[in-house]
């Protein structure tokens, strides 16, 4: 079988490239018969990765060390459900993971679009093709899943203990399917740009696939700060680390992309910018895979091998060539049709959004690659921390957080007194109570206080806001029909959804921002060295240490486990069992925290260490609304699935648009 995956893997190369050459020679010479026979290729692709895949699937479970990677990410000890994840575990079986999606995505989209999109669908395929080219080279000659060990060792080295984890499992998977799903995009605004078919067509194909990739990295985001506060013991959930930017900063560029399309499908504005910013959200998506697997970064989320690293730059500087070199080429034809009427209104705040978005990107991109530059220039490797990315990013982030309660409801075109009055003097004056009210309760002393109490103002202000809406449209809905408020609710979401699917993205991401501002400001943790019996004070909880056990869980594990009473206010709340993971043939044990999380903090502790006289050091931390940004993320996935689910009225209210922009510009064309 595993003869069988590395053949298939050659035939898959050999197969995109004949597509690629057929779907070219087809589009320039018009020829119907070279089309048919390409239109096979990205079907065959698929199915010869999956084969693949299913072999290197079946050696993980089998044991069968006789293969390089299955050694080194596997052994006999390991759980079935650790060796199914252990295929992405290292850089070649997660290449072939990334390419399995890849192709599945490009069949998905084979099969959605080949009997309606006749004009773009041979170069998006060909774009498409060509990418998988890419990687399928990367595995038959650079990184070969199936490279055999001359002599098969009786077992493996086995999985790094730190992937040994559920959100681990689920998250990779997540970032890929959100990764990879820009190509999806990145393939149809290529095609418009090469075909000259430049109206919002590829944005109407492209939408729901830019909505899906950009939820998947949403979660694959949040699923790995999960990860590093359950798994990695420091109390936290996000370092600023340069994997944590590298797919943080396409999710930025890619929000920024889903609401200036917002003006260019109503307006026919931005096109210049929505074709930019598109592409762009694909190369930051290659730039944080760059990132990932050439070396340069060491992080416990990095490959390290420095020669894919050449493969993914030379990758990365032909796509931005092309991307560049192809929009100037086409400037005339993406020439706007309207202007920007007023700075008051709702065009305005969407292009102030986007700025602010990019210019935390911007923010984040120069402190992940100034540590790389200043090592080539200086030699010296300079450490960009979280000091630098909070004191820019903090104050960006409340301008974006303000403009998410006034961008969707100011009027469009021109925003008059009398609008400005009506949608936000409630918001304005529930955010001012709010200050009103936090000001004595909340401490003011230093600058993350500060931000932490405009935030949470500012976080009332854009519930208000958002609430509004839908209390209003629910009120005119049931003086309309007469139902229920809760069941009006309900009935205005789903008859728009597009519109409240997004409002309730919104509620997310205030959730989320609140999460942070309140776990970052007034957080606090000790550690103590303590006998059995003695206890640590911190704030109103008194965490006594009880007792050490040691338990042999596997032939390959050994588990210590403290035991460690929780009083709050002289009541015993719970008893947390934080532990330290020995893994037979891995140096270093690994901590397992214990978390009591409630909505208004969490309760986080660490078995730092331990000696012979069972004496222990325990870290305690006290994390207010970390729930809340867990919590956030949930609602950001239901809204999301609103915004995606089918919407018969939407389509009939924007097919009624396209109608009028034509008879309104039809004079001016003659």
């Amino acid at each position: 079988m595993n003869d069988i995956g590395e053949f298939i893997l050659l035939v898959a190369l050999a197969t995109a490239l004949y597509g690629v050459v057929s779907y070219v020679m087809a589009i320039n010479g018009n020829r119907i018969d070279l089309y048919l026979s390409a239109d096979k290729t990205p079907v065959i692709v698929w199915g010869c990765v999956v084969i693949a895949s299913i072999a290197l699937w079946r050696a993980f479970l089998t044991d069968d060390f006789s293969l390089q990677y299955v050694w080194a990410y596997s052994n006999r000890e390991l759980d079935t459900f650790y060796k199914v994840s252990s295929f992405w575990g290292g850089q070649k079986g997660s290449l072939l993971f990334w390419t399995l999606i890849l192709t599945t995505y490009m069949t998905v989209v084979y099969f959605q679009n080949r009997k309606k999109n006749i004009r773009v669908m041979p170069y998006a395929m060909t774009i498409m093709l060509l990418i998988v080219i890419f990687f399928l080279f990367l595995l038959n000659f650079s990184t070969n899943p199936f490279e055999r060990i001359p002599l098969p060792p009786e077992d493996g080295r086995g999985l790094n203990p730190l992937l040994q984890n559920y959100w681990m499992v689920i998250h990779p998977p997540t970032l890929y399917l959100g990764y990879v799903g820009f190509t999806v995009p990145f393939a149809f605004a290529m095609a418009a740009l090469i075909s000259k078919n430049l109206d919002d067509g590829w944005i109407r194909l492209t939408r729901k696939w830019t909505l899906l990739a950009w939820f998947f990295l949403c979660m694959g985001n949040l699923f790995g700060a999960s990860w590093a506060y359950v798994e990695l013991g420091w109390g936290g959930y996000w370092a600023w680390d340069p994997v944590e930017n590298a797919a943080f900063m396409p999710l930025l560029v890619a929000t920024a992309f889903l609401h200036s399309i917002q003006i260019q499908e109503k307006k026919d504005m931005m096109k210049v910018w929505n074709m930019s910013l598109v592409l762009l959200t694909f190369v930051m998506t290659i730039f944080g895979t760059f990132i990932t697997r050439s070396g340069l970064i060491q992080s416990v989320h990095t490959f390290d091998e420095a020669t894919l690293g050449y493969y993914f730059l030379g990758f990365l500087g032909v796509i931005i060539s092309i991307c560049v070199t192809m929009i100037i080429l086409r400037l005339p034809l993406l020439k706007s049709k309207n202007e920007l009427d007023s700075f008051l209104s709702r065009e305005s705040s969407f292009l102030f959004n986007n700025l602010v978005l990019l210019g935390i990107g911007f923010a984040t991109f120069w402190g992940t690659i100034f540590p790389i530059i200043s090592e080539a220039v200086r030699g010296v490797k300079i450490t960009v921390g979280p000091p630098f990315y909070n004191q820019v990013n903090v104050p960006i982030g409340l301008v974006l957080l303000a403009l998410i309660g006034i961008g969707p409801v100011i009027a469009w075109k021109r925003a008059t007194w009398s609008n400005l009055k009506k949608n936000f003097l409630m918001p304005v004056a529930a955010a001012l109570i709010a200050a009103a009210v936090l000001f004595p309760i909340v401490p003011l002393k230093e600058r993350a206080e500060i931000f932490t109490y405009i935030t949470f103002i500012l976080c009332v202000f854009v519930m208000t806001c958002i609430l509004k809406e839908f209390f209003k449209g629910a009120l005119a809905r049931r003086e309309q029909h007469g139902g229920t408020f809760i069941g009006e609710v309900a009935s205005l979401t789903w008859h728009n959804k597009r519109r409240y699917g997004g409002y309730i993205v919104h509620i997310g991401v205030v959730l989320i921002f609140a999460g942070i501002a309140g776990s970052q400001a007034y957080g606090v943790h000790d550690q103590r060295h303590l006998k059995i019996g003695e206890s640590i004070k911190l704030r109103n909880y008194t965490i006594t240490y009880e007792k050490l056990n040691a338990v042999e869980a596997t032939s390959v594990k050994t588990r210590v486990i403290a035991q460690i009473g929780v009083y709050r206010d002289n009541q015993r709340v719970w008893t947390g069992r934080p532990e330290k993971e020995f893994y037979k043939g891995q140096n270093q044990p690994v901590s397992e925290v214990d978390v009591l999380s409630t909505i208004v903090e969490d309760v986080y502790l660490i078995l730092a260490d331990f000696r012979e006289d069972e004496s222990a050091t325990i870290k305690v931390y006290i994390n207010p609304m970390v729930s809340w940004l867990w919590t956030g993320g949930w609602v950001i996935a239901f809204g999301t699935m609103v915004c995606m689910w089918p919407d018969r009225l939407e389509q009939r209210r924007r097919l009624s648009r396209m109608k009028k922009q034509e008879a309104l510009f039809a004079p001016a064309q003659e």
